[in-house]
């Protein structure tokens, strides 16, 4: 196997680590999001992301918020909404 494989599947073990915990850094934030530091600044600075400045200067996330952040804006697949439709269809049909 090649060296520069087998470096890059360590490096991702090592981020996959450092990700495993329940409170996660700016830097931790990052690499578990995928999003860029500056985006992510930017969504702290406009509130629009949970997050805790304990002390006034580190930033820090809940994992858990970050996923339910994440998943925030859920879109449904149109195999989920005509489920839906059929099953309301049948909830509502008088007889």
């Amino acid at each position: 196997m090649d060296l520069s494989v087998i470096m890059e599947r360590l490096d991702h073990i090592e981020k996959m680590i450092r990700t495993n915990k329940n409170v996660l850094n700016m830097e931790e934030a990052v690499e578990y999001t995928g999003l860029s530091r500056s985006f992510l600044y930017k969504l702290t600075a406009k509130g629009e992301i949970p997050f805790s400045k304990p002390r006034g200067k580190l930033i820090f996330f809940s994992k858990e918020k970050l996923d339910q952040w994440l998943l925030s804006n859920e879109h449904k697949s149109s195999r989920e909404l005509n489920s839906e439709a059929v099953e309301y269809s049948f909830r509502r049909k008088r007889f």
